[in-house]
């Protein structure tokens, strides 16, 4: 279970989260009754094998897939008032994604017609944030904070897999949201790429970023704030996850 969280408000909090899946074989629970919290400034990783639900409980976090039970809580900057996020309709919780929550992916998905710049400055675009020239500075600016700038006018096919995941968490970035969602985003990557990236993660932090973040890499956890270990769909005891 979670260590002790500091004496505030969660930024995001998950209330009796159950997901199922209804599948050939009969209904599948993936989550049972997830009940977590994240505070600000928290470097939280969601630690579990393959299959355990991690992307799951990510996905329940985000809204991109409906839950079936329970609530998702998420409070966004400033004074804002708490939204759960699951009572949002479509369009309504699209939007509120695209100001609140950075969501990188292992896969980067960059789109690949688009030069850096562009895939930076398109989350802005979807949310009414877009300026002519306010947003490419900005876009640089993020690109040269990921150490990117010479290569702002390239295709994502003529960089790197470790400089993709790079512009990912620029893009992330691009509507200065509060939360940073991170499905396995060292997965894929060489270790001292994935080094690099988890050290991108550990700066943002430092510069008071909220980061939820998979892994099923065990050796990572002494690097976050706080761990929550999940096996079969539930939270489990660090020792317990140990034993498996």
């Amino acid at each position: 279970m979670p260590l002790s969280a500091p004496a505030t408000q969660p930024l995001i909090a998950l209330r009796d989260v159950v997901k199922v899946y209804a599948t050939p074989a009969g209904d599948f629970p993936a989550l049972k009754g997830i009940t977590a919290e994240v505070y600000p400034g928290e470097f939280v990783g969601i630690i579990g094998k393959s299959g355990a639900g991690k992307s799951t409980l990510l996905n329940m976090i985000t809204g991109v897939d409906h839950l079936t039970a329970g609530e998702v809580v998420v409070r966004g900057p400033g004074d804002q008032q708490p939204v759960s996020i699951h009572q949002l309709g479509e369009n309504a919780l699209a939007h509120w994604r695209g100001r609140n929550l950075g969501v990188i992916y292992q896969s980067f998905q960059l789109l690949p017609m688009l030069n850096l710049v562009d895939n930076i400055t398109l989350p802005m675009d979807f949310c009414g944030l877009y300026r002519p020239f306010g947003s490419r500075g900005r876009a640089l600016e993020l690109l040269r904070l990921v150490d990117l700038e010479g290569h702002a006018h390239k295709l994502p096919a003529y960089i790197s897999g470790g400089q993709q995941q790079r512009v990912a968490i620029a893009r992330a970035l691009a509507n200065d949201p509060p939360i940073l969602i991170a499905d396995e985003p060292t997965g894929s990557l060489d270790s001292l790429t994935a080094e690099t990236i988890f050290e991108l993660f550990e700066k943002l932090v430092g510069q008071g970023k909220t980061i939820v973040m998979v892994t099923h890499d065990n050796s990572l956890a002494p690097r976050f704030t706080r761990r929550l270990y999940i096996a079969d769909g539930a939270l489990v005891e660090a020792e317990s996850y140990a034993s498996q």
